[in-house]
């Protein structure tokens, strides 16, 4: 006999292969998610309430384990490689088989939700997961499904971290995997409880779906609406400030991290947020601490010795501590989450080299440059092996998340670009007056004031300079920032290490701009930077 632990009829899961018989918890609230997960040892509740868990051996995606299945649908579309792996329907199918019996001996747990909060869009979703706390983050993260009779899912994930692939049969690299098949609408996650591989699997659905069908532009940005209704994203990759500077008090929050651009519309994707949680703190970053009550799941934090009280500086189990909790959390949150289309747009590099401007305009074949560069930098400390900075891009500032090939999304972007009245803004949150070690980080302080002037349009006539060798258009002058940190090389002690490091930043660009060569328009080409010495006479003045 089929036990229920909800008011809601619970679907039949017979064409899933999952017998009736089975204990099966349906839409249960999130206190009823925590009790089970406390039950069942999952994790223990911090001083103030909130479930905390460790996700075990994995704290973080496995990029190098996430496939994509290889069919009629897919073949001929997906961009193969290192990101998109192609695995077989005959490994799916044998996959797919073992991981419905593992989890017929389980309670499982089952959420029907939806993704995309603009309905012309939507895409339901139907999540079974093996453990409470699983369950807990999609509640967090994606939209509560329609009140229709006749709801169905799309989609359907699940996710089983206690099964265990075996390679040499399953046709895996090792036990955890993520497998997504565009024909069967199915998406399989074993041997990880880390459940950001929830959300990235819908993420790269929707990367597949909305450019290819609906000409929508998926994004790996956050986005906010100003009190007068004007839209800004940023785009940035982990560590750049994307999820920090989007939430800004003054400002409405649409979302963190995923969005979609129609004709006329910023829409989230999800409704919730997935934000770090390193070195938080109230005074930092208040809509993120003042989010963290209720539902919020803390992903690998540690606690104060002794106490319960967690320790947001402690990174002893991994840099990437986390925390989901829903859109509703946060003050002044826009929901339904849909915005106007951007008015700004600003990608957020952390520049390592210290050689970018904390801030310069980007004309759109400057912006179609950077948008496919998808630069930032890693510095000592943050990976294993990592003794100096290290440039890293990812094209579309989401590479790993990219079913198709970059350029076509770069494609829609520009057409999105020559449609609406929009300003692109590169943002350095990195270094300024050398590189990691000799330099300073731009203080956070002043790059809140930089975007916030530039919402406010005190940077719309400001006079500009010209990067010699990058070609940025760098402002004089900005209300509240000091003058000396705008220009950058006026920041080093010497020119010509500052000319040395734009060099070889410069090279860096290009060497990985060549893949795009033969695939963008001359003037996005043109936009790449040059080497060469700097105008001493224009550095005096």
């Amino acid at each position: 006999m089929r036990q229920i632990t909800t008011d809601r009829a619970m679907p039949d899961l017979t064409y899933l292969g999952i017998s009736p018989a089975q204990k099966i918890h349906y839409q249960l609230s999130p206190s009823g998610l925590i009790s089970h997960s406390l039950a069942r040892g999952e994790g223990v509740l911090s001083g103030n309430q909130v479930l905390v868990v460790d996700t075990g051996e994995f704290r973080g995606r496995s990029p190098k384990d996430r496939y994509i299945v290889a069919d009629l649908i897919t073949e001929k579309n997906v961009w193969w490689g290192d990101i998109n792996i192609p695995f077989s329907p005959e490994n799916f199918y044998g996959l797919y088989n073992k991981m419905i019996d593992y989890l017929s001996e389980k309670d499982i747990y089952l959420r029907d939700v939806s993704a995309c909060a603009d309905p012309r869009h939507r895409l339901s979703l139907r999540v079974i997961t093996e453990h409470a706390f699983q369950n807990l983050f999609v509640y967090n993260m994606f939209i509560a499904p329609e009140d229709e009779p006749r709801w169905q899912p799309e989609w359907t994930i699940i996710s089983a971290p206690g099964f265990r692939a075996t390679a040499e049969t399953d046709g895996t690299r090792q036990h955890n995997f993520t497998v997504i098949n565009f024909t069967r609408r199915v998406v399989l996650i074993g041997g990880s409880a880390y459940t950001g591989e929830i959300k990235k699997a819908v993420f790269s659905v929707l990367n597949f779906i909305l450019p290819k069908y609906k000409q929508v532009l998926p994004m790996h940005c956050a986005a906010n609406r100003g009190r007068d209704g004007d839209t800004a994203i940023f785009f940035g990759l982990s560590g750049t400030g994307k999820t920090t500077l989007s939430a800004d008090p003054y400002r409405d929050l649409i979302g963190d991290d995923e969005h979609g651009w129609t004709d006329d519309s910023i829409f989230n994707f999800e409704g919730g947020c997935y934000a770090k949680t390193v070195g938080l703190t109230e005074e930092r970053e208040p809509l993120i601490f003042q989010a963290i009550y209720g539902s919020a799941l803390l992903e690998n934090t540690v606690f104060k010795q002794g106490t319960l009280k967690v320790d947001f500086h402690d990174i002893s189990k991994t840099e990437n501590t986390r925390v989901s909790y829903p859109l509703d959390h946060v003050t002044h949150a826009v929901i339904p989450s849909v915005g106007n289309a951007p008015a700004n747009i600003f990608f957020l590099t952390a520049d390592a080299f210290g050689v970018l401007p904390p801030v310069s305009k980007l004309d759109h074949a400057q912006a179609m440059f950077y948008f496919l560069s998808g630069y930032t930098a890693k510095v000592a400390g943050t990976e294993h092996g990592i003794q100096e900075p290290q440039a890293t891009f990812s094209a579309c500032f989401g590479k790993a998340f990219l079913p198709l090939h970059p350029v076509l999304y770069a494609n829609l972007l520009g057409k999105k670009l020559r449609m609406a009245d929009v300003n692109i803004w590169l943002i350095n949150t990195g270094w300024i007056g050398g590189a990691y070690g000799t330099g300073k980080r731009i203080p956070l302080t002043y790059t809140r004031t930089i975007i916030r002037s530039i919402l406010s349009g005190q940077l719309n006539n400001a006079g500009y300079t010209r990067h010699a060798g990058f070609g940025l258009m760098m402002p004089d002058h900005c209300p509240g920032v000091p003058g000396d940190i705008l220009h950058p090389a006026a920041t080093w002690h010497s020119i010509d290490d500052y000319t040395q490091a734009a060099n070889r930043l410069a090279a860096m660009f290009n060497e990985n701009f060549k893949m795009f060569a033969n695939l963008v328009d001359e003037s996005t080409l043109a936009a790449a930077p040059k080497t060469a010495k700097y105008n001493r006479e224009l550095l005096r003045t």
